[in-house]
């Protein structure tokens, strides 16, 4: 059984603020020893985990994903979490373990046995995140002081990795080189369009000749793309004729319209943003 308490106060350990709120967490007896099958896993597991750049992607709770905030208020290009197995100085609370989703800074102590991360002692600075960007950091704290079963999966040279908790909610990060995409090549999953999250399946590819694919959601598409510096001229799309539910019409109308004429892009480390004259957006996230 678990208890845990919090506590406030002074440290030079995470910088933004001198005044940060610290929890622990006091494990009761019961627990069992480790298994010879735990053991040998790990070495392994910890060597995949520590001492790289993990940027968070997202936090499933109650079964329900929550995307790692953009735009207003959120520190997007900031988010980043970072392992290193051991406990702080005595007296100092919070460990190099942490990071940042995108507001305050945070730092824990961990250790790595077998397939289980064990955060403890973890410490945060108190600055006021707004909106979405509070609400999301909330949610990954609450998944993210626990002890927690890692699992790492590499495709296509990137790898992710799945903290899960005991309650079975989860955090999805990926390793740094791989959220650096290239902008050609590279499958950009639609997350926005003018500000509305979308829940279809919509994508699209720029590739090396010049060209663009993907789908709207529910049709496909192919047509010209000419990227140059800072912009995308996208040709007249062709396009599938089915007809889909209205919800998922009105994306694919809205998308259509992003992927017209001239765009300007940003692409941050995983996210791409496309920007029409008329100040619309789409944000979409390398798969």
């Amino acid at each position: 059984m678990k208890r845990t308490t919090c506590v406030k106060y002074a440290a030079a350990a995470l910088a933004g603020t001198a005044v940060l709120a610290a929890c622990g967490t006091e494990s009761g007896s019961g627990g069992g020893a480790v298994g010879e099958g735990e053991t040998k896993k790990a070495p392994a597991i910890a060597a995949a985990i520590a001492d790289t750049r993990w940027i968070p992607q997202k936090v499933t709770v109650d079964g329900k994903d929550h995307l790692l905030p953009e735009g207003k208020g959120s520190r997007h290009g900031e988010a980043e979490i970072t392992f290193k197995p051991g406990a702080a100085e005595p007296d100092i609370s919070g460990g190099d373990s942490g990071g940042s989703v995108g507001c305050n800074s945070f730092g824990a102590d961990s250790e790595i046995v077998g397939d289980t991360v064990k955060i403890s002692d973890l410490a945060m600075t108190t600055m006021g995140c707004p909106g979405p960007v509070g609400e999301f950091e909330e949610k990954f704290i609450g998944v993210f002081d626990n002890d927690l079963k890692a699992a790492i999966e590499e495709r296509d040279g990137a790898r992710t990795l799945t903290l899960t908790s005991p309650d079975g909610d989860s955090i999805t990060l990926r390793d740094g080189p791989a959220a650096t995409p290239p902008l050609k090549g590279t499958r950009w999953a639609v997350e926005t369009t003018a500000d509305t999250k979308t829940d279809t399946k919509a994508y699209l590819t720029l590739t090396g000749d010049n060209t663009v694919t993907g789908s709207l959601g529910c049709n496909t598409f192919h047509g010209k793309a000419t990227v140059r510096s800072g912009t995308i001229e996208f040709g007249r799309l062709a396009t599938t004729r089915m007809v889909c539910s209205g919800p998922v019409m009105k994306t694919e109308r809205e998308l259509t319209e992003i992927l017209s004429g001239k765009v300007s892009y940003q692409q941050e480390r995983d996210s791409l943003t496309l920007t029409t004259a008329a100040g619309e957006d789409l944000r979409a996230r390398a798969e």
